[in-house]
């Protein structure tokens, strides 16, 4: 049997970085229910936690997955239930994109506690900070002008 750990740290957000999740306790929810699915998939979805309009999620994929599958898995089975659900009115969308980053063995527990200090951190920093940061940090851009 192949013994795979290869973490990795996925930021996505709502279509248009619309805030459908301002309501904490339906994002807790909707929190709750991406882990549960995952959980059912054998996705190994270690942390999940966002604000308003993103969510971050810190993933150990197996040998047989892709950070694509897991992604599009976890993505539009979560939206369509929020919308069955009808968790945030009509018409929650995620964005088409998401960004994802390899998380060394040494550094999980402080990507856990970044993803768990998300409301904490956006107090400071937008969004659109954080993902121009998060851009730049790991080589995605060089730099934001």
């Amino acid at each position: 049997m192949a013994q795979v750990r290869i973490w990795i740290h996925v930021v996505w957000a709502t279509k248009n970085r619309e805030p459908f999740m301002k309501n904490k306790n339906k994002r807790i929810d909707l929190f709750k229910h991406i882990k549960a699915y995952a959980k059912e998939k054998e996705i190994y979805l270690d942390f999940i936690n966002g604000e308003a309009e993103h969510v971050h999620c810190l993933i150990s994929l197996a040998c047989d997955q892709t950070i694509a599958q897991v992604v599009k898995l976890l993505k539009g089975e979560s939206s369509s239930w929020a919308n069955k659900e009808k968790l945030f009115g009509e018409g929650f969308e995620w964005a088409d994109d998401y960004y994802a980053v390899s998380v060394s063995q040494s550094l999980v527990e402080i990507a856990r506690n970044y993803i768990k200090g998300q409301e904490k951190h956006h107090q400071k920093l937008s969004f659109k900070e954080e993902c121009e940061a998060f851009m730049v940090k790991y080589g995605f851009v060089r730099y934001l002008g």
